[in-house]
């Protein structure tokens, strides 16, 4: 079961102009910055509440978000939900017929262990599985 929303991932062709906006204009605090090589991106996470957005800037043009960017521009990548037991949630989803797009949790930002599920099965949004690094 899903225990909130962690974050909303937005992708950005670059994350400095984007950090004007969001930290500038909409006052959110940068809390987090991270390369992640596996998954191909920059990111930033801000503080939104108990949620967070995260700006996502691909590291090249042949990256799921640079290939993102290129079929729909800038804007909403996915959603993210929290859970603390990832291994037990992603076999609730495959059991409910969601195919998911990672067989394994694999490690994401903060250490975090992630999985994504494939839009075709969640309504047409790029769904991303999170465990907290503190909850493994």
């Amino acid at each position: 079961m899903f225990d909130r929303i962690d974050h909303v991932g937005i992708a950005v062709e670059a994350i400095d102009p984007a950090l004007a906006l969001y930290e500038g204009s909409f006052e959110m605090k940068l809390v987090h910055r991270e390369v992640v090589e596996e998954q191909g991106v920059e990111a930033v996470l801000l503080d939104l509440g108990e949620n967070h957005i995260e700006l996502l800037q691909p590291l090249s043009p042949d990256t799921p978000v640079g290939r993102f960017l290129e079929r729909s521009g800038p804007g909403m990548h996915h959603i993210a939900y929290q859970v603390s037991d990832i291994d037990s949630e992603l076999e609730r989803l495959r059991a409910a017929g969601i195919k998911l797009i990672d067989d394994q949790p694999r490690v994401g930002i903060r250490g975090s262990l992630v999985a994504f599920a494939h839009p075709k099965y969640t309504g047409g949004v790029l769904t991303e599985i999170v465990q907290p690094a503190e909850d493994h």
